[in-house]
């Protein structure tokens, strides 16, 4: 087989001109003459131009026995008798035009003519005379456009070349290309008054039938001529045929861009499905898009696997997809039968078009391949009914947003009968500047077009919504500043100091200082409540509240710790570790326990009994310790968010360099800032208080 490198972007202009050149040579009558002889021979004599070769052709259905000599064709001979055959010609009828492909010049192919429902090889045979004085090298240009399925070139007898894989009994065939095929010098001039005899075999798959119109054969004559003129054609043709997938290429990028973009705003927002069933959506659809784009340029995809991966696979889930992305997007928790109907349906959908769409031949008899496609069309049918009443429910629930997706929904339920709709001549397909823009290109755009509308409306939702919790926040934040004491307080025998850095605005640490004026004696309240941020600091709104109004009542550090433990009991994911501790004016403390870390005194850690943190169980048993703080003793309690500060290495602050920095006196403002540089992940705290003379 001969084959041409086909043509890159850098050679675009020098192929348009060529183009512009072959064109004018092909329309100057001077160089050429044709006469039609009653013999049935087209007479050509050939100067610098391409001819179509309309005919006539003799033809005939079935596959021509080998010649037990040559092991060839005999139907390819030259000499071979085929008077008997069928005669046909390949000139368009007047304004023809090719619906599938958007070429003019459309011919119906042998099932319009007298072989409706055939399907398997068939032969074309023509005979022309060359005048070739000057003696140039010959090529033919196969059909321009559709053509159904695969086929092989012979001269004289010679094989030319093919489109498609013949070297098995069932040809692998692909999606029409232009085709290209040189005419060497031993191949010309086999019979004695100089007859040239050029035989077309063709191989038309069964499921061809379906999805064509007037299938089978050639819808476009091929053409002889020059190499050089035939090579240009070749090469204006492939040009045209990448511009044909022009849309088709920006259609996939934006849809990989929608894939990215739905990948990032999962990133950012976690909690809402809809983005992982976009990106699923998207990435399919690309897919698609993919597949039929390389099977359109190249033959590495044959056209059943294409066929395999588009209508078997990548379709079916597509629409089972989009019924998710309305379900999810509009919050329908009922039918709840839904998801479940979408997945059978898919799994119909595949299995119809697997085995209705007859896309391996013989895999089932044809009368049952036959109703299985109706089947598959039963199928889309119901998807179509079943995304009408997603979105109908999704007007009553949410109003606007679905009257916008419902066009979108429309379109893309009635593009998914694209090949019945052109086996009813109903144009589904549209050539403008050359690309193609089908019916699914439509609903894809306006399904986009839906989903920017409302996901820009979700968009200015969320903005707004950010913007009130971020007043929220700052609000809160505010109200956790006013509740918390003083950083320096100075009390009768004590002096106490605090430090306080929230991870975030809002924290979950928390200290109250409340002094007993009758005894003399000072309360100390301090925690660190499980999580950060606002709900956390809504806890801690609730604990003070609980501390101050307890502590009216009694001050006994194991009756606050009990009174904290029954207001967090039933609170789902509200627990938090915490110190009560009572110093009378004569030094001697109190300390109650639930489960938080042990103080400092004077830089070494009390030796103190672990307990339960607050909010766990009822009824749980608090640890207590008695002790006396002397005159310049110094008690610290310190938060884990200190202890659990990691540097870049993953070291943590840890509690040897805290014990370190205490023993040293470092003031509470110095110990919070060196974990805060070393590396915070929490609340940091610090309450120390100094027994004065």
């Amino acid at each position: 087989m001969y084959a041409l490198a086909r043509p890159t972007l850098k050679h675009l202009s020098a192929l348009f001109l060529s183009f512009l050149c072959l064109t004018s040579l092909a329309q100057s009558p001077a160089p050429l003459q044709r006469v039609q002889s009653s013999d049935g021979i087209d007479h050509i004599t050939l100067g610098q131009s391409v001819f179509s070769l309309n005919g006539p052709y003799k033809f005939n259905i079935g596959d021509s026995p080998l010649d037990p000599a040559t092991h060839q064709p005999l139907w390819a001979e030259s000499g071979f008798d085929d008077s008997h055959w069928e005669t046909v010609d390949l000139t368009p009828p007047e304004g023809s035009f090719d619906a599938f492909s958007g070429v003019t010049g459309y011919v119906p192919g042998w099932t319009a003519q007298g072989h409706p429902g055939y399907s398997g090889y068939a032969w074309y045979r023509i005979r022309v005379k060359v005048a070739n004085p000057s003696g140039s090298k010959l090529a033919i240009a196969g059909p321009d456009g559709d053509v159904d399925d695969g086929f092989q070139v012979f001269a004289n007898g010679a094989l030319l070349g093919s489109f498609g894989d013949f070297s098995t009994s069932h040809p692998t065939v692909y999606v029409a290309q232009p085709t290209f095929f040189p005419i060497p010098h031993s191949g010309l001039a086999a019979t004695a008054d100089g007859t040239e005899v050029i035989a077309f075999r063709f191989w038309m798959e069964a499921a061809t039938l379906k999805y064509v119109p007037d299938a089978g054969g050639f819808h476009t004559a091929p053409a002889l001529g020059e190499e050089g003129g035939v090579g240009t054609i070749y090469r204006v043709r492939w040009l045209e045929q990448v511009r044909s997938q022009a849309v088709g290429i920006v259609e996939t990028l934006f849809f990989f861009l929608l894939v990215v973009l739905a990948i990032s705003l999962s990133i950012f927002d976690r909690s809402d499905k809809i983005y992982y069933w976009i990106t699923a959506v998207y990435a399919i659809s690309a897919c698609t898009l993919v597949v039929q784009i390389v099977s359109y340029l190249s033959q590495s995809i044959s056209e059943v696997t294409s066929d395999l991966l588009v209508d078997v696979l990548f379709v079916p889930l597509c629409l089972g997809l989009w019924m998710m992305v309305w379900r999810v997007w509009f919050q329908l928790k009922r039918p709840v039968w839904l998801p479940k109907v979408a997945l059978l349906l898919t799994l119909l959908y595949m299995v119809g078009q697997l085995l209705g769409g007859e896309i391996f031949s013989g895999l089932v008899p044809h009368t049952a391949a036959v109703k299985l496609h109706v089947v598959s069309v039963a199928v889309r049918l119901a998807f179509l009914a079943l995304l009408v009443l997603v979105v109908v429910l999704g007007v009553r629930q949410q109003g606007r947003e679905g009257w916008v997706a419902l066009p979108a929904v429309l379109m893309l339920g009635v593009s998914n009968f694209q090949n019945e709709l052109m086996v009813l001549h109903i144009r589904v397909i549209w050539f403008p500047f050359g690309t193609t823009v089908t019916l699914d290109t439509a609903a894809s755009l306006l399904l986009v077009l839906a989903l920017f509308f409302l996901l820009l409306r979700r968009l200015f939702f969320s903005l707004r919504l950010q913007r009130e919790q971020a007043l929220d926040i700052k609000q809160a934040a505010e109200v956790q500043q006013v509740i918390l004491p003083q950083s320096r307080t100075v009390y009768p025998g004590l002096l106490i100091e605090t430090e306080y850095r929230a991870a975030r605005q809002v924290g979950g640490d928390f200290f109250q200082i409340i002094p007993h004026s009758g005894d003399g004696s000072t309360l100390i309240v301090a925690g660190d409540v499980t999580g950060k941020g606002l709900q956390a600091g809504m806890t801690v709104a609730l604990l003070v509240g609980a501390i101050r109004s307890t502590a009216e009542l009694n001050s006994d550090p194991l009756a606050m710790i009990q009174a904290l433990n029954r207001r967090l009991l039933g609170r789902e994911s509200s627990q938090a570790t915490c110190l009560a501790l009572s110093i009378a004016a004569n030094g001697s403390c109190t300390l109650a326990n639930a489960g938080h870390l042990p103080p400092y005194r004077n830089g070494m850690p009390l030796d103190m009994e672990g307990a339960l943190p607050l909010g766990m169980i009822d009824g749980a048993e608090f640890s207590v310790m008695h002790f006396t703080l002397a005159d310049d003793d110094k008690l610290v309690m310190v938060s884990d968010g200190i202890l659990e500060a990691t540097n870049e290495k993953g070291e943590l602050f840890g509690f040897e360099r805290v014990a370190e920095l205490l023993r040293n006196s470092t003031p509470v403002k110095a110990l919070a800032d060196a974990a805060q540089l070393f590396g915070q992940n929490d609340d940091i705290s610090v309450v120390a208080v100094t027994r004065t003379a």
